[in-house]
């Protein structure tokens, strides 16, 4: 089994309380978790409201499947008009190096 992860840093746009950081954050995890069928969540940054870090989770049977989910989760932060991706950390390894 393979387990990957990414953290993605991402500076929102026109946002001043944490109010609106909810409104542009939860459209951007559901739509990860809708279009990839990955687990989400904000993981960082969380009491900032211009700041959030994205963190994206998965298990696969296959590598290359693995690989092309975060990279389609990366490319789709990437796309969003309404974020700037500012960094991204990933990490992809076999349930046996865990140990």
């Amino acid at each position: 089994m393979w387990v990957g992860w990414l953290e993605a840093e991402l500076l929102l746009g026109d946002v001043h309380t944490l109010k609106q950081k909810r409104a542009v954050v939860r459209p951007v995890v559901a739509e990860l978790r809708r279009a990839l069928d990955v687990s989400v969540a904000e993981v960082g940054h969380t009491d900032l409201y211009r700041r959030t870090v994205v963190g994206v989770a998965l298990t696969s049977g296959d590598h290359a499947h693995a690989d092309a989910l975060l990279d389609r989760a990366e490319r789709l932060l990437a796309s969003r008009p309404d974020v700037d991706l500012l960094s991204v950390r990933r990490r992809l390894v076999r349930s046996d190096d865990l140990d």
